[in-house]
């Protein structure tokens, strides 16, 4: 081979391995910047005590978006690098026919469901061969399961006795909407799809037109009220548990709601009063009972909580004050427990705008008292107790007299005098948990709860009226009491659906709450 070959051979070459060098270093670069963006995710999400849940909610959401493009931007370029030429496939080329109301679409697979009746004939007889099929009666009632839709054929043969002429038929079975389109299931989907993930309802519909069902928003509409009037009793038997226990947490957010006539939206609340004994290995189940109001005025947490004696875990809402204060000589029946995680963040707001070294060492000592608690998380009230008492307290009466000190060095209009004063005018309250080892330093648990309402707002933008509120609050109650209880909200809506719409008397409800309901979401996970 001639040298000029020989040597245009090498440079080719050597062009070749700079190009895959080059790649290789682009891909390593994308990966160093993917798990770049990871480690300040995990941070971020591991300050919750700095920021506004909701704030870093967001935060979090658009970190986690732009870390999946860049996944999917390295997944093609290794892709384009393994091999030059790819395959696609087109999708499945089987056309769906055109969607149609009624009937309901025949490209939906069939299940059919017999329901015979019982022989109980005037004269007596059991023999089925004695009975004349005089032709059936059919009900199709549309149903979700996983990944797709199905018509469920509910078939009841109607029967003639020859002997004494008596008809027999079974009865129209069960359903959560009588002479309804949607089965529990369906209706469990359409809950959970627009409150726990923010579905709007005529995306939801646009959604199931692709899968070849028209089902417009109205009706959508009408099957949400069906569901929220089912699940309301439910909903209150959690709400009385939740507010039985002696220690709560509660906090409430924002919401829209439109105002007819008026061409705009006021603002009304939503509220959370939550019970988790698992920190301190309680015995019993977790709870969140939700509540709507049209407004924030101090009179609705006190309709909400009348009756309720024990511990209150709350920010400094003033609306609280009238539940947590003394009538005359006689103590409160409600005790306030204050959040230190709102202490610290009026303190970190301070320390991220200033870099002040009095509000970093203000933090740097919450932190501490934060330290102590994760490591007595999941220990007995009573080890919780005797650990705050012997490392929390002493931390604690060194800190406030150093915010006293502090203090008295600063001007009182300056923004990091006004985090002391913050904490300092509720100090009482915010060393409280250190009393009884069934409490919390901060409020995160109810934060926490209302977290998703936050997120999800931004879909929907805003209730309709006050009773879309109040249905809010029902499904809310429910599938967020399932989640925290360890069941998937969906298949339990459905499951206690179908077992409502089946004749459940309502004085046997407490069988449908989330903690007694292990032996169905077996059963339901497995259909």
């Amino acid at each position: 081979m001639p040298d000029a070959e020989i040597a245009a051979l090498r440079a080719l070459l050597a062009e070749r391995e700079a190009a895959l060098a080059e790649r290789d270093a682009e891909l390593r670069n994308a990966g160093f910047e993917i798990e770049k963006l990871k480690v300040q995710l995990a941070a971020l999400r591991r300050d919750r005590y700095g920021r506004s849940s909701e704030k870093l909610a967001a935060a979090a959401d658009q970190l986690e978006m732009l870390i999946g493009d860049l996944e999917e931007d390295q997944a093609e370029r290794e892709a384009a690098a393994a091999e030059k030429e790819r395959r696609t496939k087109g999708k499945s080329g089987n056309q769906r026919k055109p969607a149609t109301r009624r009937p309901l679409p025949e490209h939906l697979p069939r299940e059919t469901v017999v329901h015979e009746p019982v022989l109980a004939c005037r004269c007596g007889c059991t023999d089925p061969a004695r009975l004349t099929r005089l032709g059936e009666s059919v009900t199709e009632v549309l149903e979700k399961i996983p990944a797709r839709l199905k018509v469920i054929r509910h078939v009841r043969p109607r029967y003639a006795c020859r002997a004494c002429e008596a008809m027999l038929q079974a009865p129209v079975p069960a359903l959560p909407i009588e002479r309804g389109r949607p089965g529990p299931g369906l209706m469990a989907h359409v809950l959970v799809s627009k409150y726990l993930d923010g579905l709007p309802l005529f995306r939801l519909s646009g959604i199931l037109a692709r899968e070849g069902v028209e089902i417009e928003r109205q009706t959508l509409a009408d099957w949400v009220g069906h569901g929220a009037w089912w699940l309301r009793p439910l909903a209150e038997a959690i709400g009385k548990y939740a507010l039985a226990q002696g220690v709560i947490w509660t906090d409430d957010t924002t919401i829209r709601v439109l105002a007819p006539g008026r061409g705009r939206t006021r603002i009304g609340r939503f509220w959370v009063y939550a019970f988790d004994p698992r920190p301190w290995r309680g015995t019993g189940p977790p709870a969140a009972f939700y509540c709507y109001s049209p407004d924030r005025k101090g009179e609705r947490p006190r309709e909400h909580l009348a009756g309720y004696e024990g511990w209150l875990h709350a920010d400094a809402y003033a609306g609280y004050d009238a539940l947590t204060a003394a009538k005359g000589s006689r103590p409160p029946l409600i005790t306030h427990v204050a959040c230190m995680a709102h202490a610290r963040r009026e303190l970190f707001k301070v320390y991220e705008s200033t870099k002040s070294p009095i509000a970093k060492e203000a933090l740097r000592r919450i932190g501490e008292l934060y330290a102590i608690e994760a490591a007595i998380n999941g220990q007995s009230p009573e080890q919780r107790c005797v650990a705050r008492q012997a490392q929390s307290k002493p931390l604690l009466d060194a800190l406030h007299a150093w915010m006293l000190q502090q203090r008295r060095r600063l001007s009182g209009k300056s923004t990091l005098a006004k985090a002391l004063q913050y904490a300092l005018n509720r100090w009482d309250a915010l060393a409280r948990y250190t009393e009884d080892g069934r409490l919390s330093i901060d409020n995160n648990l109810s934060e926490r709860l209302l977290r998703g309402i936050a997120v999800t707002r931004k879909n929907f933008l805003f209730v309709g009226s006050d009773a879309g509120g109040q249905r809010a609050a029902i499904i809310y109650t429910i599938a967020e009491t399932a989640k925290l209880n360890g069941l998937d909200p969906e298949a339990y809506i459905a499951a206690v659906l179908d077992r409502l719409a089946a004749g459940l008397p309502i004085n046997r409800i407490d069988e449908l709450l989330p903690w007694n309901f292990k032996l169905t979401r077996q059963t339901v996970s497995q259909g």
